[in-house]
């Protein structure tokens, strides 16, 4: 496929569900049926996370700094999976995307690496996967957007309590919403039922997204000044994220007192 510089290749406006990307000043991103960008890469730097919601989901590396078996769902063009598999090689990375044409862009146009030893990308549905009692992980991400709105099957109290069943002890989820979704309060509801231990949310330097970190077992309170020691010695290891901003944001939506942070 060939891409033009500041130009943007246009889907066909007969086909909603057309998966077409562009390209500008040097970021490539990927659309599914609509103008909204889903996934962006900067060509320079393509295992880096270019989307501040994107990047704010690595906010769960605060809690829990060395998964060692990740679960996504939503590949997208696979910046985070590319990020996670680039900067925790010691992780096992397995994606599932229910779109075999968003597995071959991500393929072709955004350098989503060969399935290999820690890293799969699995063609399938990531709610009927996530019901099976044969899979565990340390981190589960969800991305799950079509078109139009979060997918439904992915925004379910069975989802998000199926999510909870594999998680393994001291485990997180971690789910991008959109915080001006009508649904939003429901399905950050359910989150919280389903995860008693305790759950935060994180709103995107850009505005619009939420993040929503769910903890399997309970973390108790967090003091401010030990997650901002953790934030200052993840941010050089991790291309520069910016944890300390993440810290500071968690006052935003979040019960805490001058001291401590409470999930």
């Amino acid at each position: 496929m060939r891409f033009v510089p500041k130009w943007r290749l246009r889907k066909p406006a007969e086909d909603a569900k057309t998966v077409y990307v562009s390209e500008k000043y040097g970021v490539r991103s990927l659309h599914i049926g609509s103008d909204t960008v889903q996934s962006s890469m900067r060509i320079s730097r393509p295992n880096d996370l270019e989307l501040s919601y994107t990047r704010s989901m690595m906010a769960c590396l605060l809690f829990q700094s060395e998964p060692r078996d990740v679960l996504m769902v939503g590949l997208g063009g696979g910046s985070v999976a590319k990020f996670v598999r680039h900067y925790i090689p010691a992780a096992r990375v397995r994606v599932l995307e229910i779109d075999p044409q968003v597995v071959a862009i991500a393929r072709q146009c955004f350098l989503v690496p060969a399935d290999e030893q820690r890293f799969e990308v699995i063609i399938g549905d990531g709610a009927e996967y996530m019901a099976r009692d044969d899979i565990e992980a340390d981190l589960i991400m969800v991305d799950g957007y079509d078109a139009e709105s979060h997918v439904e099957a992915l925004a379910t109290r069975e989802f998000y309590a199926d999510c909870h069943e594999r998680l393994n002890p001291g485990g997180m989820l971690v789910v991008n919403l959109w915080g001006g979704d009508r649904e939003f309060n429901d399905v950050l509801k359910r989150i919280e039922e389903a995860f008693p231990g305790g759950t935060l949310c994180l709103k995107a330097r850009k505005l619009g997204n939420v993040i929503a970190l769910a903890f399997r077992d309970a973390p108790g309170p967090q003091r401010w000044s030990d997650l901002r020691q953790r934030a200052a010695g993840l941010e050089p290891l991790y291309g520069g994220l910016e944890f300390s901003q993440f810290v500071a944001g968690l006052h935003d939506m979040n019960r805490h007192d001058e001291e401590r942070l409470y999930p």
